[in-house]
């Protein structure tokens, strides 16, 4: 019987909500040609998961979140983009209203 026990973290960041799960460590499996894997926490999402970290027993709660968020505004959130912002004020784009979906009149 393994002494390992699972844990959640549930963080929101920038209004985006975080589902993370530790899971135990697994043996290399020859037969399916697996590798072994530490335990690891993993990002949960829409039945998915991804690995984010190794779990270390030593590190506190507010020390998890930290980590996690960290891994997170890294990996999920990521910087806005410059293509992503609203156009500026006073500049319009071209007008095509009087164009046909085959070409213009």
């Amino acid at each position: 019987m393994s002494a390992f026990k699972p844990q959640q973290r549930h963080l929101t960041m920038q209004g985006r909500a975080f589902h993370f799960v530790s899971y135990e460590a697994r043996p290399a499996n020859l037969r399916r040609a697996e590798l072994a894997s530490p335990a690891m926490w993993f990002l949960m999402v829409e039945g998915r998961r991804w690995p984010v970290l190794p779990c270390d027993p030593s590190l506190s709660l507010p020390q998890l979140d930290a980590a996690l968020c960290a891994w997170a505004e890294d990996n999920a959130i990521g910087p806005i983009e410059p293509t992503s912002v609203a156009p500026i004020l006073g500049t319009t784009l071209p007008s095509r209203r009087y164009e046909q979906w085959w070409g213009p009149n």
